[in-house]
């Protein structure tokens, strides 16, 4: 078994209306990435069903550095319909995201909780909200 020190939180960099899912993600990074997987562990769609990407057991490919020791969780969204930034994700992801965290810090309780963009060196904004503010907020506990 893996060593987790941190679950990571990314967005697809989709506008809201494109309800993509791990198939179409995983399509992206093996042919255009060539990657052999998809990168994140765990892919929240709009609806806010979870879908199960890279398994657990496997290191992402969703933080340059910082893969072997983190698992990857990607909201569906994270655009407006110009491609900027914009935390447009809805509340049944958020409450997915909730639980979904709340089940890997019950296997991981070391586990920090952090946005993509507070790694260093990244320059994106992804997820496009400041994951250590709203982990706090809804009582998710230890963040960065």
């Amino acid at each position: 078994m893996r060593i987790i020190n941190a679950l990571v939180v990314h967005c697809s960099a989709t506008p809201p209306n494109s309800d993509i899912g791990a198939a179409e993600i995983r399509r992206v990074h093996v042919k255009q990435n060539k990657w052999r997987d998809i990168g994140y562990h765990y892919v929240i769609r709009r609806n806010g069903k979870v879908e199960v990407g890279r398994p657990e057991a496997q290191a992402g490919a969703h933080v340059s550095g910082h893969n072997a020791d983190t698992l990857g969780i990607c909201l569906v969204g994270g655009v407006d319909s110009k491609g900027r930034a914009e935390a447009n994700y809805t509340l049944e992801q958020y409450e997915t995201l909730i639980g979904l965290i709340r089940q890997l810090k019950g296997f991981y309780p070391k586990a920090t909780i952090k946005g993509h963009r507070d790694f260093p060196g990244v320059k994106k904004d992804c997820p496009c909200f400041d994951v250590r503010t709203w982990a706090e907020t809804v009582g998710l506990g230890w963040t960065i």
